[in-house]
């Protein structure tokens, strides 16, 4: 990305291919071409590429073929921009930025929009800094969105570092800054947070866009607000009245379907059955796990997906391509194969099915067949991005003790539980009823309610803070702990065994983070994430493995969600509603304010 020239500086040199006086590096012959400007599907068209760049799109390009010239022929295959995922996460892949785009690239993606606010949590704003360098080194277009919520919720949780204006505005003169990530305190946006819209006016004033994070169903006053005050797209609607309040108040829709959030089927909608404008709308992922990536792809999974729920392919591919790109305004580079833009260019015999056959990034192909092509080495971490989980001191069973506020040693307690919804960020806020003994609450294993602790783990204070969670079906004597733990990174633990939850931390502080699951006094599951407690330095194939052992001990342990360890990820999100735990305690997040876990 970062060795490829400006269209300004190139344009003679396009005019001279596309007038036949200099032959190009590259032409793609015989292709359907997918015009996502006009939605036709034009046959028999040709590419010529120079210096990364498209300099003609049309029949018969043969004039433009040198000695030297690379000749692909498509067979009347598609010609498909390159897939674009408009918001995402590198972290939640638990892999690097180099490594993400090795897992993706057979995928056909070629421009991501991320957000590394995970690691803004953990290390600041040097910390975005690693991941925007990193991103320069690719062969693939990655923009990055500077970090705006660091903490995502001042006074409800305590991240590891903090981001502000200061922070914002030196980042907007960064060259891979695209814009600012989303904005997950909505509250302060409708509320007139000075941080807030100073982060917001430093964006503005750069020209950038500002990402949305609107994670409420209140369509009223606090919607109209939030739109009023700078976001430009969205993210967080579940629901068809969602999208269409988006799109209609001029923001983009983002539909995502993640590894665990499936949020495409009853939005889109919006455009199947009402007959919305689909150039308002834009597919993403958000959260993609390792094991997705590697094997079940990543956008051209979503766009498969969206086929599926009644989109037209034509329709689907506008959303992942030139809706992306025009709505950051980086049209002029990405999103659609025409003239000046970079060679990204998917081969695909079936727009359906989306086999992806080949992948030409920047004029180069880069993968055949679902193999990468090219050498991408390692990107090395500094020591200052490692070791970053520090617990104070060794836990033990009784630190997940819960002492009943009734001086009754027997009395049973009404308690609040976090709910989770299956295949959605969003959890419920429940009331349970559990026994006591000796003072201590105890688990009840009929109502599939499990423990749950935040340990704090930035600042090695030893703090543990105790909850109950329901949702996961847990039914053997287990635990699973992460230091991926939205948005501060603290480390989250849920278990039916005290013992089983404080080896989990414990092991995890050896490692220096990642996710761990025991069961019955012994580690049955183990990835380690050493750079921030997020990501690991292995291969993508490597994490991915490791993640469905994962995966399958959660199944040991008798949990059935469809992706528990995104759902885990994200208990301690304190700006999706309904009930979060963070370092301060139990977050209700329809009030935004701690509440007591114990009820009358």
């Amino acid at each position: 990305m970062a060795t490829r020239k400006p269209w300004h500086e190139m344009t003679k040199q396009l005019v001279d291919v596309a007038m036949g006086r200099r032959a190009a590096d590259m032409v793609i012959r015989h292709g359907r071409w997918l015009n996502v400007h006009t939605g036709e599907i034009i046959p028999d068209t040709d590419v010529s590429v120079s210096g990364g760049r498209i300099a003609y799109v049309g029949p018969d390009a043969d004039y433009t073929i040198g000695e030297k010239t690379e000749v692909v022929e498509a067979h009347g295959r598609y010609l498909i921009p390159g897939l674009c995922d408009g918001h995402m996460h590198v972290e939640s892949g638990m892999v690097t930025v180099t490594e993400f785009a090795r897992a993706v690239i057979p995928h056909g993606t070629t421009s991501m929009f991320i957000d590394p606010h995970e690691i803004a949590n953990v290390l600041g704003l040097p910390g975005v800094r690693l991941m925007h360098d990193e991103a320069t080194t690719l062969p693939i277009n990655v923009y990055v969105q500077m970090p705006s919520c660091v903490p995502s919720a001042p006074g409800l949780e305590t991240p590891g570092a903090s981001i502000g204006p200061a922070e914002v505005a030196e980042a907007m003169t960064w060259p891979g800054i695209i814009g600012l990530g989303e904005m997950m305190n909505f509250p302060g946006i409708y509320l007139n947070d000075d941080k807030m819209h100073a982060e917001v006016a430093a964006t503005m004033q750069a020209g950038k866009t500002v990402g949305g994070h609107y994670a409420s169903p209140d369509l009223g006053r606090p919607f109209h607000g939030y739109v009023a005050g700078g976001p430009a797209d969205d993210h967080e609607g579940t629901r068809l009245e969602d999208a269409i309040a988006r799109a209609r108040q001029g923001m983009k829709a983002m539909l995502r379907l993640g590894s665990a959030w499936y949020d495409v089927a009853a939005q889109v909608k919006a455009i199947t059955e009402m007959g919305l404008d689909n150039r308002n709308f834009i597919l993403c992922t958000d959260d993609s796990h390792s094991g997705t990536l590697v094997h079940e792809g990543h956008m051209n999974r979503v766009v498969r997906h969206a086929i599926a729920q009644g989109l037209s392919p034509m329709a689907a591919i506008q959303m992942a391509t030139l809706n992306t790109a025009v709505h950051f305004g980086v049209e002029k580079d990405i999103g659609s194969i025409t003239p000046g833009r970079y060679a990204d260019i998917i081969l695909s015999r079936d727009l359906v099915t989306l086999p992806i056959e080949m992948v030409i990034a920047g004029g180069e192909v880069v993968a055949v067949d679902g193999r990468l092509t090219l050498d991408l080495p390692p990107y090395a971490y500094p020591a200052f991005a490692k070791n970053t989980v520090k617990l104070g001191k060794p836990l033990t069973a009784d630190d997940f003790n819960l002492q009943s506020p009734i001086s009754n040693l027997t009395t049973p307690v009404k308690l609040r539980t976090i709910a989770v919804i299956e295949n959605q960020a969003p959890t419920k806020a429940e009331e349970r009823v559990l026994p006591v003994v000796d003072g201590r609450v105890q688990l009840d294993p009929r109502q599939d309610v499990a423990h749950i602790a935040l340990v704090e783990r930035h600042q090695a204070t030893g703090g543990v803070v105790n909850g109950f969670v329901s949702g996961f079906g847990l039914n053997t004597r287990c635990a699973i702990a992460s230091t991926v733990a939205h948005d501060s990174h603290h480390m989250i633990v849920v278990g039916t065994s005290k013992t089983n939850m404080a080896l989990a931390a414990n092991r995890l502080g050896a490692a220096g983070g990642g996710v761990v699951v025991y069961k019955d006094d012994a580690e049955i599951a183990l990835v380690e994430l050493p750079i921030a407690g997020l990501m690991s330095d292995e291969r993508a194939e490597v994490v991915a493995e490791k993640a469905a052992r994962m995966v399958q001990a959660f199944r040991d342990c008798g949990c059935k969600l469809n992706n528990a360890f995104m759902q885990l990820s994200l208990l301690a999100l304190v700006v999706i509603p309904e009930l979060r735990l963070s370092d301060l305690g139990l977050v209700d997040v329809t009030k935004f304010e701690v509440v007591s876990l114990f009820t009358d």
